[in-house]
């Protein structure tokens, strides 16, 4: 038996994890999160990307028109185009069910009012340009109307190429 003087120790503890290096979870986790958040940003870039390529096509077309009103008909064409991807029975429309068309499928989840001047549409001033504007003379063609016109249709070509 033993003596039962012997000094006896209590049962101690495991010294405590170290902080670093983590354990192999934790990495798995950061390999898990950083491939994700390069994966966020390659389609980030791409969609960047794509949006500059759809702008440069649009700013490229707009300035090989030499006259304000070949300006309109180069745009009236872009939107045309693109109104296809939306409706293929689009490019079709014609006069007020154009601009109709415009403002309807504005792109941001929302129905447009057909009333173009109080909310900024195709229906308004610069938006009437695309019924007449290529048929008016030069000297009538107001440039103010038709930079209006110009950043209104470049922001709904955008829109509408951007869609899948």
């Amino acid at each position: 038996m033993q003596d039962p003087t012997l000094l006896l120790r209590d049962i101690h503890q495991p010294p405590a994890p170290p902080f670093w290096p983590p354990a192999p979870g934790w990495w798995l986790l950061a390999g898990a999160g950083l491939l994700v958040l390069g994966v966020v940003m390659a389609v980030r870039w791409e969609r960047a990307q794509r949006r500059r390529g759809i702008a440069a096509i649009f700013d490229s077309a707009v300035a090989e028109a030499p006259t304000p009103v070949d300006e309109v008909a180069a745009i009236s064409q872009l939107l045309r185009r693109a109104a296809r991807r939306i409706d293929p029975s689009a490019d079709r429309l014609r006069g007020d069910a154009w601009l109709e068309f415009l403002d309807r499928h504005a792109g941001d989840g929302r129905r447009r009012r057909r009333s173009g001047a109080a909310d900024g549409g195709f229906a308004g001033a610069p938006g009437r340009l695309l019924l007449e504007g290529a048929f008016r003379p030069e000297i009538d063609v107001d440039p103010a109307d038709v930079a209006a016109l110009r950043s209104l249709a470049r922001a709904r070509f955008q829109q509408w190429m951007a869609a899948k």
